[in-house]
């Protein structure tokens, strides 16, 4: 039979078992259709304007802009496979228009797509009952009278969406395990060509961390970059070796943090500083106790004196520090700031509330930095990470940050706002109600945000912010409730440190019982 002939595949399940036993479980083809044969039967349509047509070969073209519409195929018995379509849009309707392709059909309201977007994104969605959730997106250059081949893979609960054999969008999702195939436009024109439903799909890669559906526990030892092994440093261990003091003043908390040596500080109360900001010396671990612990009126420093001449790492560059468990509260210039080099810092349970400039800001070549579970309460300038457009000779290839499970509540800006760092990883934090944005990549930086939860967050991420240049900014497996879907582009290379995401479904129940003080 010629290619180019609608081909219906109806297997037994007898007929299966034989093909696996056989061919040691190949890839099956449950349906192929290229249109040629004059005909469109096996496919059911709601919506917009279907006919068959011919665009250099047969296609099957959907041609009216003033609706959404769908055009299913296959069965509700199909569980696991990959559906692909050649996909060419031929006029858009209005701004953030859509062609795409459907898996795990359950009705007309009811499927998981990938769809191809007016405003140069691709986006791999879940659409329930007729209310949409972004799953992933990415960039890509989109544009009427372009053929784009699109390839949705369902396995599982693994799903992944390709644009031209490319990996853009990836997620993992529980809502449906089977379903018939599709294809959709919205507001949009399209000719769709060459569809094809295989049960050959790919094996997602384990290196990168794959979702799972248990909670992570919380850490009691540093992960992220902070436990990477680099600058001479194995690791973050703090005072791990030396004494332990229990401090109730201002004068005995500042004597300790500015000994040389390992040395455990538990703070017990909150402590009024002079202000603005205090060294903590190397080998440390800062620790309050209980939920009522912190300081006030100043800021922690962990690194050397401002010097623009010192472009690597200096041999004395502070490192191997812990603050966990802390209140942060009134602070006139940063609640902690980490610069000159310093490395391998784990910034872990604290809580931030009222201040006058940066939770935390790191910068200045600082690196192998983890910031974790924290609470950021209603802060503005929440988190910077780079701190100026013209110090690329300290920061470039260095500042490698690692964000997770951090509760960023109410906050305005800088969460963070990242220049030159280069695989700054955002991983499973919680936003809700931002004020300006959640995350910025400026500066050629390369950040990877990843399976967070957005609620009420009109601008996600973006690339670029005020007078500073894009950055590179790769997006996946984050939810988006009643929020924008973000700006994305650039790659950013993986990760070299193990970690396991959560589902982004599940995240904003996690963080916001574990994130903050009083909970380790």
């Amino acid at each position: 039979m010629s290619r180019r002939h609608a081909i219906w595949a109806v297997l037994s399940v007898a007929a299966l078992l034989i093909m696996m036993a056989t061919t040691g479980a190949q890839a099956a083809t449950l349906l192929t259709d290229d249109f040629e044969d004059g005909n469109a039967t096996g496919w059911t349509t709601s919506g917009g304007t279907w006919a068959l047509a011919s665009d250099g070969s047969g296609v099957y073209r959907q041609s009216g802009t003033s609706s959404d519409a769908r055009a299913l195929a296959g069965t509700a018995t199909w569980t696991d496979y990959a559906v692909q379509a050649r996909v060419k849009p031929t006029a858009f309707s209005g701004s953030n228009r859509f062609a795409a392709v459907l898996a795990r059909v359950q009705s007309s309201t009811s499927y998981y797509y990938l769809a191809l977007r007016s405003n140069n994104t691709v986006e791999l969605k879940r659409l329930d009952s007729g209310s949409s959730t972004t799953l992933d997106t990415a960039s890509v250059s989109v544009s009427a009278g372009t053929w784009y081949t699109l390839r949705l893979e369902v396995a599982g609960t693994a799903l992944r969406g390709y644009v031209n054999g490319a990996l853009l969008t990836e997620a993992a999702d529980t809502r449906w395990s089977g379903g018939r195939v599709g294809v959709a436009t919205f507001y949009t024109a399209a000719n769709f060509d060459d569809v094809q439903v295989t049960t050959e799909v790919t094996t997602p890669p384990s290196s990168s961390g794959p979702p799972t559906s248990e909670p992570p526990a919380q850490p009691n030892v540093a992960d992220g970059w902070a436990a990477v092994n680099a600058w001479g440093q194995n690791g973050t261990s703090g005072g791990a070796g030396g004494a332990t003091v229990t401090v109730t003043s201002a004068s005995a908390f500042l004597s300790a943090i500015a000994q040389s040596g390992p040395l455990t500080v538990r703070v017990q109360g909150m402590l009024t500083l002079p202000g603005p900001m205090h060294d903590v010396t190397s080998d440390k671990t800062i620790v309050g106790v209980g939920s009522g612990s912190g300081l006030t009126g100043g800021g922690l420093n962990v690194g050397l004196a401002i010097d623009d001449d010192i472009t690597a790492p200096p041999a004395n560059a502070v490192h191997n520090v812990i603050i966990r468990n802390l209140n942060f509260r009134g602070w006139p210039d940063d609640a902690i700031n980490v610069q000159m080099f310093s490395h391998h810092v784990w910034i872990d349970h604290n809580t931030w509330t009222t201040g006058s400039d940066g939770g935390v800001d790191i910068k200045r070549g600082s690196s192998y930095v983890t910031v974790s579970y924290n609470h950021a309460d209603g802060t503005d300038k929440n988190m910077l990470l780079g701190h100026d457009d013209d110090n690329g000779a300290q920061d470039i290839g260095r500042l490698k940050v690692t964000y997770h499970h951090n509760w960023f509540d109410g906050t305005e800006q800088r969460n963070p706002r990242v220049r030159f760092g280069d695989q700054v990883h955002v991983y499973n934090n919680h936003y809700n109600d931002t004020g300006n944005y959640g995350v910025a990549s400026t500066e050629n930086a390369g950040v990877i945000v990843e399976g967070n939860s957005f609620e009420n967050v009109e601008d996600p991420f973006h690339l670029g912010e005020g007078d500073s240049g894009n950055g590179r900014l790769v997006a996946r497996n984050n939810c988006f409730v009643n929020s924008g879907t973000g700006q994305t582009g650039g790659g950013v290379p993986a990760v070299t440190y193990s970690y396991t995401a959560q589902p982004c479904a599940q995240v904003k129940a996690t963080v916001t019982a574990q994130a903050g003080v009083g909970r380790i």
